[in-house]
């Protein structure tokens, strides 16, 4: 299922809940019976859909977190890098990521660095989230698990994190097949053609949302808001569904 026919389906499943809500649905009729638990499930099950994962879920407001992504995962407000969540607590996005990165194009590498006078790979890393207000690990196998992880390298967006197999580097992906990343000692921080294929690839990891992912959660943020006129669990089931898109990398 695209982005726009998700999208579509949680329109539809708003105008069900501002419905219940004002009392304008006959909730007694067999035929046109609808609850709010009844719109989670029904939302649960068009996520689950748009995820390729099949049924959906139990149901009501478990069901929609499960089918989420949800359950167990840090709060999405957090401002450190998380396991299995994008930290959206500092409003950075992954074109952030880039800007901030290029600013220390051309720093020697030195091995345990995190400063402009020398870095290694994942001290640049660590070092850039650092700057826009995200806590990092510091080694690359511990970096290579934060984050959601992003299918293949036609998904990945500027500001995803490429770890190589064996997990021994980690370059940041600028967009146009180009990665920036502080190669080895004699070097310096730069930007080069990605020379990974998936077939070398561990792990593609989105810390912070993609620019585009921010625009798609402000998107339906303020329709859900004009629709409404309050912030309520229909905005609340709308930010679910991009959170969903988001870690499932659909919404890549």
């Amino acid at each position: 299922m695209s982005v726009d026919a998700v999208l579509s389906r949680i329109s539809e499943i708003q105008g069900q809940i501002d419905a219940l809500r004002t009392g304008t649905v006959d909730t007694t009729s067999s035929a046109g019976s609808a609850t709010s638990a009844d719109a989670s499930t029904a939302f649960a099950d068009a996520l689950a859909t748009a995820n390729d994962t099949g049924t959906g879920s139990t149901t009501g407001a478990a069901g929609l977190t499960a089918a989420a992504g949800l359950a167990g995962a840090k709060p999405a407000t957090s401002v450190d890098a998380g396991k299995g969540t994008v930290a959206t607590g500092s409003g950075a996005t992954g074109a952030d990521v880039v800007a901030d990165a290029k600013k220390y194009l051309g720093v020697p590498y030195v091995f345990g660095g995190t400063t402009t006078a020398g870095m290694d790979c994942s001290g640049l890393v660590q070092t850039v989230f650092k700057d826009l207000g995200v806590t990092m690990p510091r080694v690359v196998p511990d970096q290579a698990d934060m984050g959601v992880p992003v299918g293949s390298l036609k998904d990945a967006q500027p500001g995803d994190l490429i770890v190589p197999k064996g997990e021994q580097h980690i370059v940041i992906y600028v967009g146009d097949g180009k990665v920036l990343h502080a190669p080895r000692p004699g070097k310096d921080v730069r930007i080069v053609d990605n020379w990974y294929s998936d077939a070398d690839i561990a792990t593609i990891r989105r810390i912070v949302p993609s620019a585009q992912d921010a625009a798609r959660t402000a998107a339906v943020g303020s329709a859900g808001a004009a629709g409404s006129g309050t912030a309520g669990s229909g905005t609340d089931l709308q930010t679910a569904a991009l959170m969903a898109l988001m870690q499932s990398g659909s919404a890549a």
